[in-house]
C-alpha cells in the first residue's frame, strides 16, 4: 500500500455532528418539484423516506469552493487527488419517523475507505455513515451508509456506455423528464453546488460527459416517490441504491 493511500486511510474514523430544525419550507418546495398537489406541512408531519437530504445542508463559504462547485479537498472528507466525484450509492435504516418541528442532529463518520482499480483508471471509494438523531433521542431514527466514487479525469478514449432499457415487466411505472428546471430546483433545494447538474459547458468541455447528469439522490428519491404514488401508507424499513452509470438529460427515463 502507497503512502498515499495509507495517508486516505487516516481519514477513516473521522467522525463530526451538525444540527438543523426540520421546517415546513422545503417540504413544500420538494412537493411542488416532483409535482404533487399542494397540501398543508403542519408540525408532526413524517418526512418521506430520502426527504432528510433536504436537512443538514453543506453551508460552505464561497471561498472554500473548488473549481467543480463542491467543497474544496479536505476537512471532513479525506483529500482524494482524483478530480472527478459522483455518489455511488446509499444504504438505509429507517428506524423511527422524522417529523416536521423535530430538532435532529446528524453524526457522520468516515467508515472505510478503498481503492480499486476501474474500466476508466484509478477509483477511490469512501464510505460514509450518517445517524440521525430526533430531539436528543439515544437512538437514532435513521442510519445511513453513503458511498462516494472519485476518478481519473476523461481520456481521449473514454467511450460513455451506451444507455440501458429499463425492465419492461416493471409492476409500476413512470416516465421523467430530467429538463434544466428539474435539475436546477434539486440541486437548489439540497444547496449542491456540483456543476455537474446544471453547468453544461463544464460538464461537457471539462469533465467529458454528454450531458449534464442527474443526480443520484434525485433518481432515488423519484423511485421513492413511485413507491408513495402507488402505496401512499406503506412503511419503507430500508432501501438501498448503487449507481451502475450516469443518467444524462439527454432523454426522459423510466
Amino acid at each position: 500500500m502507497d503512502a498515499k493511500r495509507d495517508e486516505l486511510k487516516a481519514w477513516i474514523g473521522r467522525s463530526e455532528t451538525v444540527h438543523d430544525t426540520v421546517n415546513p419550507t422545503p417540504v413544500v418546495a420538494l412537493t411542488a418539484t416532483l409535482d404533487h398537489p399542494a397540501s398543508p406541512v403542519v408540525a408532526g408531519t413524517s418526512l418521506p423516506p430520502l426527504w432528510h437530504w433536504l436537512y443538514f445542508l453543506p453551508m460552505h463559504r464561497q471561498s472554500e469552493i473548488g473549481a467543480d462547485g463542491h467543497a474544496k479537498r479536505g476537512g471532513f472528507l479525506p483529500p482524494v487527488p482524483l478530480p472527478r466525484r459522483m455518489w455511488a450509492g446509499s444504504q438505509f435504516e429507517f428506524r423511527s419517523p422524522i417529523r416536521v418541528g423535530d430538532r435532529v442532529a446528524r453524526t457522520s463518520t468516515i467508515d472505510d475507505v478503498t481503492t480499486k482499480e476501474g474500466r476508466t483508471g484509478k477509483l477511490v471509494f469512501v464510505k460514509v455513515r450518517h445517524e440521525v438523531r430526533c430531539n436528543e433521542a439515544a437512538e437514532p431514527a435513521l442510519v445511513e451508509f453513503h458511498d462516494i466514487v472519485y476518478r481519473e479525469a476523461q481520456g481521449p478514449n473514454d467511450v460513455a456506455p451506451p444507455p440501458q432499457a429499463a425492465p419492461v415487466e416493471a409492476p409500476w411505472r413512470r416516465q421523467i423528464v430530467p429538463d434544466d428546471v428539474l435539475l436546477f430546483r434539486y440541486s437548489a433545494l439540497t444547496f449542491n453546488g456540483h456543476r455537474i447538474h446544471y453547468d453544461r459547458q463544464y460538464v461537457t468541455q471539462v469533465e467529458g460527459y454528454p450531458g449534464l447528469i442527474v443526480h443520484g439522490p434525485l433518481i432515488a428519491t423519484l423511485l421513492m416517490d413511485l413507491l408513495r404514488r402507488q402505496l401512499p401508507d406503506a412503511e419503507v424499513a430500508s432501501f438501498r441504491f448503487k449507481a451502475v452509470r450516469p443518467t444524462f438529460d439527454l432523454n426522459a427515463f423510466h
